[in-house]
């Protein structure tokens, strides 16, 4: 197979991160599954140095493949992780660790954008660990990101089973490292994180005492959700309650960018009247950014700034009754007043998007589509077939939607996790587009959800602010004190079997 980097097509389908979805070939966009949104108005504000000299940078020599014994699998790559000691009380003490799970960004973003663990840290006492998902940031195999992408061969090792192995080989070094065999660990992520830390608790009992799963879809697969009632009906239901005259010109826009755009010079006339930065090739590019614009604001809707709200604001603000020009003011309010637009900005090019098409091309198969009439856009519901037409035709090889499923559960959870799970804090913003694939009802005493109805996605793991209402600050408070009762059960548990050794002990001699 040719490399990926050589093939235009792949390379726009990495850019823009879209795929056909109907018989008519529509497009649009798959919402990014990441913590916070990446455009350019929206970078992170990155750790001063003071607070980044707690983080130290270590490299674990991990094997390429956790599960054959074939030649090849006993490669290794270098898999960085960071340990923040400040807060730590000791092994002595068998204080916690708490450890952020990366997801398909670099650590050093993820670390950047989460306030649960160094907020928490100093009430623990905790240790702190934060170790990067392979193929992203640093911890690439085959010695260069050229090399790990070149084909279906090198991306193989690139799955959440390897991943989540990596992380328990992380882990049990780090406890033997720093003789912390009884210290118990919390795992943490968001997002794709998240999935990955609760199928960690799940899959690694024996590493894991418990796991927060923030803002994590992991019933968003193989049917065990209505996939046509799923992401688009919630960003629709967040921008209707928000406003029912911005829903309808949002519902209505779509029609006019076509008719416009079948003009004599149309595209020219919507290149102008969104000052894009280069000239339209079809409404499709125009769409599939607005597309974008809106999921971005619904699934980041936090406050303060509330983003469906001012988009709604300037839509409905805007002078005049041309549909179109209030969409652009939508557009100037939300990516800020600048010379002109990208098209492509939400599918910027990053080696990020190249990794996680791969992902969804393979095992984490979302059935995101238009599926609904009463949704504020096109119908367009996702196509099984076209979408593994794509991805055979990028990759060679065929995606597997049930594999998820399959290797995890997710098919009747209450009745089955039940009965084995445990420790397990599933929560969601209800105004969160992915909170439709997520756990949204308790499923025992210690495996449950916490929700929110005006919450946005993994809001409760970002670091707080002065203005946070209050039904986030008790979110987050809840969320402790599970923790709290994890740990203290744990510790007890710890003592008792400590005392029952000595007495067996005892009696021997």
């Amino acid at each position: 197979m040719d490399s990926l980097r050589r093939s235009s097509f792949a390379l726009l389908f990495f850019l823009l991160f879209s795929f056909c979805v109907s018989s008519s070939a529509a497009k649009f966009n798959m919402p990014r599954l990441r913590t916070r949104p990446r455009t350019i108005q929206n970078e992170p504000i990155l750790m001063s140095a003071s607070e980044s000299k707690d983080y130290k940078t270590f490299l674990y020599t991990q094997p390429l493949d956790h599960f054959n014994y074939r030649p090849d699998s006993y490669k290794t790559f270098q898999q960085r992780y960071l340990i923040n000691f400040k807060y730590w009380d000791g092994a002595n003490t068998s204080a916690p660790i708490f450890v952020l799970f990366g997801g398909e960004e670099s650590i050093d973003y993820d670390r950047d954008i989460n306030g649960f663990l160094p907020e928490n840290a100093p009430h623990f006492k905790a240790l702190l660990v934060y170790i990067e998902h392979r193929y992203y940031g640093k911890s690439v195999p085959f010695g260069s990101k050229e090399e790990a992408m070149k084909n279906a061969s090198t991306l193989g090792y690139c799955n959440s089973a390897q991943a989540i192995a990596d992380y328990a080989a992380v882990l049990l070094h780090i406890k033997q490292k720093y003789s912390a065999e009884k210290c118990p660990v919390i795992v943490i992520g968001g997002s794709y994180g998240g999935m990955l830390a609760s199928w960690f608790r799940l899959k690694y009992p024996h590493i894991a005492l418990g796991a927060l799963a923030s803002s994590s879809p992991i019933l968003y697969f193989d049917g065990v959700v209505d996939p046509q009632v799923g992401y688009y009906t919630i960003v629709t239901k967040d921008f209707k309650e928000t406003s029912e005259s911005c829903y309808e010109t949002i519902r209505k826009s779509w029609g006019e960018i076509d008719e416009v755009g079948s003009r004599p010079n149309g595209l020219s006339i919507l290149s102008k009247k969104f000052r894009t930065c280069n000239p339209l090739n079809s409404t499709s590019e125009l769409k599939d950014y607005l597309d974008s614009l809106y999921t971005d604001a619904a699934q980041y809707d936090e406050p303060p700034k509330y983003p469906v709200s001012r988009v709604c604001g300037a839509i409905d603000g805007a002078e005049g009754t041309d549909i179109l020009d209030k969409i652009f003011a939508a557009v100037v309010t939300y990516m800020g007043n600048t010379s002109c637009y990208d098209m492509k900005e939400f599918g910027s090019p990053t080696s990020t998007y190249d990794m996680f098409t791969w992902q969804v091309c393979t095992e984490l198969v979302f059935p995101i589509g238009h599926g609904h009439n009463d949704t504020m856009f096109p119908l367009a519901p996702f196509d099984l077939s076209s979408f593994s037409k794509t991805c055979e035709g990028l990759f060679g090889v065929q995606p597997k939607p049930h594999w998820v499923t399959t290797y995890y559960g997710g098919q009747d959870i209450k009745l089955i996790l039940h009965n084995f799970a445990s420790n397990i804090i599933f929560s969601n913003g209800l105004r969160d587009p992915y909170s439709s694939g997520g756990v949204l009802k308790n499923i025992s005493d210690s495996v449950v959800a916490l929700n929110t109805v005006n919450g946005s996605h993994c809001l409760d793991i970002l670091p707080a602010k002065e203005s946070d209402p209050l039904w986030l600050i008790m979110q987050r408070k809840a969320e402790v004190e599970i923790i709290e009762g994890w740990l203290a059960k744990y510790h007890a548990d710890l003592l008792e079997f400590e005392d029952e050794t000595r007495a067996r002990f005892q009696e021997l001699v």
